[in-house]
């Protein structure tokens, strides 16, 4: 590892990242190879955990694909030196903001969206003018095989790589001395890398999860409100970091959701849900068995049905569960979504402040002033109104948590500019130079006073 790292240094140090259209070209061919291998990606999503095809196309492929061509198209004018209006201080000058790539970049990326979140950073990673290696998860083989395949055939080594293994091989990459990591995942995790890029001071990016309210009050349109959420929260079977986590509705109209929910599950994925090929399983044996302690003493109203053999756990309902149950005291990061009715704007206060600050927070309601309340009140690091899950495909929107739930964010222009140190210049003119600022300081201390007009 420590050998590969020199070796992307040393390629670095060459400076042929720097070239725009150097760039471009690896773009252009990371491209090619994602389009003539995406049946072989979808096949190696759903050797990993059923995910249905038209999932992989929409959630994984396409949506890389689309940052590719927004990458390719844009990249251009992101790479361009901004100008800037410079300060009466510095008169006569020129001042720029220079985008330049930090070096050498290590990405983590997680098993439950495996082929987007290992591509989609690394696209912003090339675009703006570094190396890379990326560390897929161990818990997806067959798409973290399909990865490195297409990395190896696209990038020669000393540029970007693919490093497969197990939690020690993570371990490991995190001792070596980088300049960003990109990690992906858990917040337990997201601390170590935090801890271990510390020591050494590496800049760092946590994509990572929480706790994400979805708040239907009595203004809701209940129908609507139904099916966005329940294709919101049994995507991937539940397994997406901004999906639904729990709901809060108010008690008016808890009653005619539940029965729209149940609905709405029905119709998507039919009376036999094990069967249907528009549902995921859970990704392995640990995330199943956790998922049914959840369960357990809780009042299940719909599903609940468990297949050991290949981790099937029905989308299920869960009502009023207590506080310190486990559905509620975690991300839950599986197809079980717990419903609680809420009669004031305390209550939900109540919930809100308890979990800190989530990755995503939705709100279904017509009413104005309550969703502008919900938007203002709370942070959290985006969410929508009367939908679920799409603040995430528009690529003009940056993408991240805050607090406990990430730092930073990337997608589109935000991704470049993640993976670009602003270097900044003043050029300044030589024919006149104001000898007021060099001592011995004559100028009378009530003008020196007034500098901060000139800034």
């Amino acid at each position: 590892m420590e050998k590969l790292i020199s070796a992307q240094r040393d390629f670095f140090l060459t400076h042929q990242t720097k070239c725009v259209e150097f760039r471009k070209d690896f773009l252009k061919k990371l491209q090619k190879e994602i389009i003539e291998k995406e049946e072989a990606i979808c096949d190696a999503v759903y050797a990993d955990f059923k995910k249905p095809k038209f999932e992989t196309l929409a959630t994984e492929t396409q949506f890389v694909l689309a940052e590719l061509k927004n990458a390719l198209n844009k990249i251009n004018r992101w790479s361009k030196p901004k100008k800037v209006a410079s300060t009466w201080l510095n008169w006569p000058s020129a001042d720029y903001i220079f985008k330049e790539p930090y070096g050498s970049i290590l990405i983590i990326s997680p098993w439950n969206y495996p082929f987007q979140l290992a591509i989609a950073p690394l696209i912003g990673a090339i675009a703006a003018g570094n190396t890379a290696v990326i560390k897929p998860s161990e818990i997806t083989p067959n798409t973290s095989k399909i990865i490195a395949e297409i990395i190896n055939n696209v990038f020669p080594k000393e540029y970007v790589t693919v490093i497969e293994g197990g939690i020690e091989v993570s371990q490991e990459l995190l001792k070596l001395k980088w300049d960003y990591i990109f990690f992906t995942g858990s917040t337990k995790v997201g601390q170590i890398v935090y801890e271990n890029a510390a020591q050494q001071l590496i800049p760092v990016t946590l994509e990572l999860g929480g706790k994400n309210p979805t708040i239907v009050d009595e203004t809701a349109a209940i129908s609507v409100a139904a099916n966005r959420i329940v294709w919101g929260k049994f995507l991937n079977a539940g397994q997406t970091c901004i999906a639904p986590d729990y709901i809060l509705v108010h008690k008016s109209v808890k009653n005619e959701l539940i029965e729209k929910l149940k609905s709405s599950i029905t119709k998507f994925y039919s009376d036999d849900i094990k069967n249907s090929l528009d549902y995921a399983r859970t990704v392995n044996t640990k995330h199943y068995e956790n998922l049914k302690r959840m369960l357990e003493g809780e009042k299940i109203i719909f599903g609940g049905e468990t297949n050991d053999i290949d981790h099937y756990l029905s989308p299920t309902l869960v009502d009023e569960p207590k506080e310190d149950s486990l559905v509620m005291k975690g991300e839950i990061f599986g197809p079980i979504l717990p419903i609680i009715a809420y009669e004031t704007y305390a209550d939900i206060h109540d919930f809100m402040i308890r979990y800190g600050k989530p990755l995503a927070l939705y709100v279904f309601s017509t009413n104005k002033a309550f969703q502008k309340k919900m938007i203002t009140d709370y942070s959290f690091g985006g969410g929508a109104i009367n939908d679920t899950i799409i603040q995430i495909t528009n690529k003009k929107l940056p993408f991240g948590g805050v607090g406990s739930s990430g730092i930073g964010s990337y997608h589109g222009k935000a991704s470049f500019e993640l993976f670009s140190h602003s270097k900044t210049i003043i050029k300044k003119g030589n024919w006149l130079d104001i000898p007021l600022r060099y001592p011995p300081y004559n100028l009378p201390l009530k003008y020196a006073k007034k500098i901060k007009n000139l800034f």
